[in-house]
């Protein structure tokens, strides 16, 4: 689990956008694809470890990994989430 205090500042490169946690739904999806080896990141390599937590940019469209509790907050690693990943109901 992220700091709250880090997740308050932190936002996606691209867009700007704000970013929360990703639930367990969208994890458990995406790394049932991910041991299907069909999801490549946005650089365009394939990723081959599932994903324990990541944060999810606000629009639903993205999720960028956290890998040893440090969020890797790089375009080329993020992962586009097709259909787009549900907000949380609350902030």
């Amino acid at each position: 689990m992220i700091a709250k205090e880090l997740l308050n500042i932190l936002v996606c490169p691209e867009t700007r956008q704000p970013l929360y946690e990703a639930s367990a739904d969208v994890l458990a999806r995406l790394n049932a694809a991910i041991a299907r080896r069909e999801i490549v990141n946005r650089a365009g390599q394939r990723v081959d470890e599932r994903l324990a937590a990541g944060l999810v940019r606000e629009d639903g469209l993205v999720i960028y990994p956290i890998v040893d509790d440090i969020p890797i907050m790089l375009e080329g690693e993020s992962i586009g989430l097709e259909p787009p990943a549900a907000a949380p109901q609350q902030r």
